[in-house]
């Protein structure tokens, strides 16, 4: 018994050796796995770390992306702005280069004074049909004095149109009593205006409007083509718009065109070489009778219509409405636009009027009888024809 509890306590020895082996195998194997697992977690970290990283800078790299497109897209952008800033600079800078290179036909004033609503109607009249053309006629305003409400009312088309203002506080002094001192300012204003636009601007011919004026379709069509004989044929002193016997009931032909000794006025062009020789003795007053006198037109003839290419309205003003009623309102104004740029207006020349007219003379029926104008308006055909001998009409 006792032999064998030694036998078993020496197999015990060995089994005890064992184990503790198999424990200290176990121990190591679990600390190898902890440091592995331990390992692995760290490497699982970092691996997350770097993923985090990683998706950070491919978030930054989009919003960059982003950023970039939509820079991009303000770039592409500015540049269409720029393109199309510059394409219309581009226009603009040849417009101007046109406008400097095409001379104008004539510049236009209107004669202003103290008549804001005057001013309007003609301002609108004259727009209406000068904005087409207004290379080839500039538009000024000339404002005599400082009445407020023109000034406002001229300064309001400022991109359409150039103002001036004349300032005179020299005194007026009338040579006969009983003068209206407005005539005096009048021709002062005209001389001022007239030296600026020739003298000044360096303009070749000046179309003088007033503020009591409407013009006709063809207005600027008839001047430029009447600027071609102002300037060939210099018995010609100057144009106008006007024919004081342009009465709706005396006239019906608004292709015809005379020359006239008579300077008729009111919507009128001239020339510079006429103004030199004008300005420097430019009456104090009374400038329109002063123009009809032969000293001043020297023989020289004035191109006229039959039907009027401007309408004056002014009933009230320095000529306190003299004969308004009966003489300007009845006035008839052309209100077909007439291609004057194809006309053969060469018969108006010098050399080729008196035939021209001598034909129309014998053409026209003889008129005879007490009230003249009252037959004339009743004849049938074109023209009539009133004889005189002396002074007197021939029965």
């Amino acid at each position: 018994m006792a032999k064998l509890s030694c036998d078993f306590r020496l197999f015990l020895i060995p089994a005890a050796f064992v184990f503790i082996y198999i424990q200290m195998r176990l121990f190591t194997t679990q600390s190898e796995y902890a440091d592995r697992m331990a390992e692995a977690v760290d490497a699982e970290h970092h691996c997350t770390s770097q993923t985090r990283l990683l998706i950070d800078q491919i978030s930054m790299q989009q919003e960059q992306i982003v950023a970039l497109e939509e820079g991009k897209k303000r770039k592409d952008q500015e540049c269409a702005q720029l393109k199309a800033l510059i394409n219309d600079l581009e226009k603009k800078a040849l417009q101007r280069i046109i406008n400097k290179t095409q001379v104008p036909v004539a510049a236009v004033v209107i004669m202003a004074c103290n008549r804001a609503d005057y001013l309007v109607r003609t301002v609108a009249s004259v727009l209406k049909y000068q904005s087409s053309v207004a290379s080839k006629y500039p538009l000024f305003i000339s404002q005599d004095g400082s009445d407020p409400n023109v000034k406002t009312k001229a300064l309001s088309y400022y991109n359409q149109l150039t103002y001036m203002q004349h300032i005179d506080y020299d005194p007026v002094h009338t040579e006969r009593p009983g003068e209206l001192i407005a005539y005096y300012k009048i021709a002062r204003h005209y001389k001022w205006a007239l030296d600026e636009l020739f003298y000044k601007h360096n303009f070749d011919r000046v179309i003088i409007l007033e503020d009591d004026m409407e013009i006709a379709p063809d207005f600027f069509d008839y001047f430029e083509a009447a600027a071609a004989l102002l300037d060939k044929d210099k018995s010609i002193m100057a144009v106008s718009s006007w024919n004081d016997n342009g009465q709706k009931q005396f006239v019906y032909d608004p292709y015809a065109l005379y020359r006239s000794d008579f300077f008729p006025g009111l919507g009128w062009m001239l020339t510079r070489s006429t103004w030199n020789e004008l300005s420097p003795k430019w009456p104090k007053a009374y400038w329109d009778d002063w123009l009809r006198l032969k000293d001043n037109h020297k023989g020289r003839q004035f191109l006229r219509p039959e039907v009027c290419r401007t309408y004056n309205f002014g009933e009230h003003g320095s000529s306190m409405g003299q004969f308004f009623q009966n003489y300007l309102q009845p006035i008839k104004m052309n209100n077909i636009k007439v291609d004057w740029n194809s006309q053969d207006l060469s018969y108006l020349l010098e050399d080729k009027f008196a035939k021209y007219f001598a034909g129309i003379l014998k053409m026209a029926k003889p008129v005879r009888g007490a009230d003249l104008a009252l037959v004339a308006s009743n004849i049938e055909g074109d023209n009539g024809r009133m004889a005189y001998q002396g002074q007197h009409i021939k029965e």
